[in-house]
């Protein structure tokens, strides 16, 4: 099942993974984050009625997640925030009408007046989701934050600091696992800049963020699992460093798109090796030389 992104609930997917005896070093993954984009495809998470929904639906496909992590493995959960405005329905020249991905059809949860909250709050719902992970028996180990480095932060808020963070959560099924540190820069904030542009994928996270997670969770050939492949970040960046991945994906419409990223991986990692050992053997015939 190694090197294989599986299409479907990834939620079916993990268990049959774990009642095959699957198992994987480490987890790096980003899911739906609460009503911010539509990714076309019925069953997607993040468009549940209420956070709460939506922090259980994480819950239980993390808890998944755990059946096949290794004893000694590491889950590292990338999570972004949402707005609540009560405003209803964007209409007409509004520009939240064509925000994001899609031309809004019907009300979000978000738009819809008497979700509990003043409007215009901040839900905090990373920390929602890493306190629920973590009374259903996760470790919640460190959050890092991601300083999403962009030169046009949030052009449009006029009234609250412009918000250019995420959160990375790195929790653990007990109190010892594997985690290189050497791995990680000193800094405890990671100044690490969006990629944008990405065909077909407008909200990938940037490959660096996946190799400073997979590098301290996981050792040379070992399984680095997505359960939210999307564009193939994950797949790419293990196997640029030497692992194996398995992924997980509802979307049948990034195969394309993870089968190239995929690829290209495998390219470079053929035309770095065959230029080591061309350096090797021109050493070697310098040195037969003198």
């Amino acid at each position: 099942m190694n090197n294989e992104i599986l299409f479907g609930d990834c939620r079916v997917s993990l268990r049959a993974m774990a009642a095959a005896g699957v198992r994987v070093q480490t987890c790096v993954t980003s899911p739906p984050y609460f009503w911010q984009r539509d990714y076309g495809v019925d069953g997607q998470m993040g468009h549940e009625e209420t956070t709460g929904q939506f922090v259980s639906a994480l819950v239980d496909t993390f808890s998944a997640v755990r059946d096949v992590l290794a004893d000694d493995g590491t889950f590292w959960l990338n999570l972004g925030d949402s707005y609540y405005s009560g405003n209803g329905q964007p209409k007409g020249s509004d520009p939240r009408s064509k925000s994001r991905d899609w031309m809004r059809q019907k009300v979000r949860p978000l738009d819809v007046p008497g979700m509990g909250v003043p409007k215009k709050s901040l839900l905090g719902l990373p920390w929602q989701v890493a306190m629920a992970l973590q009374a259903d028996g996760w470790v919640v180990r460190a959050d890092i934050i991601w300083c999403r480095e962009t030169a046009f932060p949030e052009p449009s808020v006029k009234d609250r600091p412009h918000r250019q963070h995420e959160y990375v959560f790195l929790l653990s099924k007990s109190r010892r696992y594997y985690f290189d540190r050497a791995a990680l820069p000193e800094e405890s904030v990671w100044h690490i800049p969006h990629e944008r542009g990405l065909r077909g994928h407008n909200a990938a996270f940037p490959r660096e963020l996946v190799r400073r997670c997979i590098l301290a969770g996981s050792r040379p050939g070992e399984v680095v699992l997505d359960p939210f492949m999307g564009s193939g970040t994950t797949a790419a960046v293990a196997i640029e460093h030497g692992r194996q991945f398995i992924g997980c994906e509802l979307n049948p419409d990034y195969k394309p798109l993870q089968d190239e990223r995929i690829a290209g991986a495998r390219l470079a990692v053929s035309d770095a090796k065959a230029a080591i050992q061309h350096a090797a053997a021109q050493i070697s015939l310098l040195g037969e030389a003198a």
